[in-house]
């Protein structure tokens, strides 16, 4: 088996289990947003030295690498704080609906033609995302705030992702800290305008798990599931990437004990259809 395709099933495990650490440290006294301003603190700290090396490369880019540091910073921030506070199956599912926020935006911001196969797809994916929240009832009762931003992070993510394909000039690993220093700032003012304490642990274990999951998980899930896809065709690493909403699925499942509702299923599986159908295409046009 190939390394980037053995490295991207690995860094996919690691996404699909992400939800794991951060609910441990939540227990262990961090905040949800404390916990996310220290982690992506630390990260933005690590790589600075070699973002300071690539400054040539990006210097005559400054605005288009804010911007990447803007939606990937939200999309990490969204992501982290509903996996933080919410039914790990329902989030994860939600936030699957990335594909088509993938293909909207290609089209519109980069003139990508959508294929019948990718209005089926589309299609699919939004019909899904009615059901799993709860359908026609949704007129009665608006969506929980955690299923917004669950959404949220699903199309912030697919947008920073078109970004970083829109501007090939500057170094990936220079996208991946302005996007660790975009979460970080956004957390900052997150906390300062919130009324979330400052809260901490307090216990020396908590911090080592903190330390151990920025840089022995975040950092190597975000580096090498970037690497993995350079290395690859789009569709196939497309596909493989579809295991990090089945190993949250089932590990949320097994280890809390998260029930899978019945429209939960249904809606799951149609948002699941709808990835592999833009995967397939992908790595057909591959």
């Amino acid at each position: 088996m190939p390394l980037p395709v053995i490295i991207l099933i690995a860094t996919s495990v690691l996404w699909g289990l992400s939800w794991l650490p951060l609910k441990q440290l939540n227990n262990a006294g961090f905040g949800g947003i404390s916990l996310i301003l220290l982690s992506f603190g630390l990260l933005s700290l690590v790589l600075t030295p070699i973002l300071y090396r690539q400054r040539a490369n990006w210097a005559g880019h400054k605005g288009k690498l804010i911007i990447i540091a803007v939606l990937g910073g939200a999309a990490n921030l969204f992501f982290a704080y509903a996996l933080i506070y919410g039914e790990v199956i329902r989030v994860m599912v939600l936030f699957y609906l990335l594909p088509v926020w993938g293909v909207l935006g290609g089209h519109f911001l980069l003139q990508e033609k959508i294929d019948l196969w990718r209005w089926l797809g589309v299609s699919f994916a939004l019909i899904g995302a009615f059901i799993v929240l709860g359908a026609f009832q949704i007129l009665q009762h608006s969506p929980e705030w955690i299923d917004l931003i669950s959404i949220a992070a699903g199309f912030f993510l697919a947008m920073s992702i078109l970004s970083f394909r829109a501007v090939q000039q500057i170094p990936v690993t220079s996208k991946i800290t302005a996007m660790f220093y975009g979460c970080f700032i956004l957390a900052a003012v997150l906390l300062l305008i919130t009324r979330e304490p400052y809260i901490t642990s307090d216990s020396i274990l908590g911090w080592i798990g903190l330390l151990a999951y920025a840089i022995c998980w975040l950092l190597l899930a975000n580096l090498g599931s970037q690497w993995a896809v350079t290395h690859m065709e789009t569709g196939r690493a497309s596909i493989i990437i579809i295991l990090e909403l089945l190993v949250a699925v089932l590990s949320a499942a097994m280890i809390r004990g998260e029930a899978i509702t019945t429209h939960e299923i249904i809606g799951g599986i149609m948002i699941l259809t709808a990835a592999l159908i833009e995967a397939l295409r992908d790595k057909h046009a591959s």
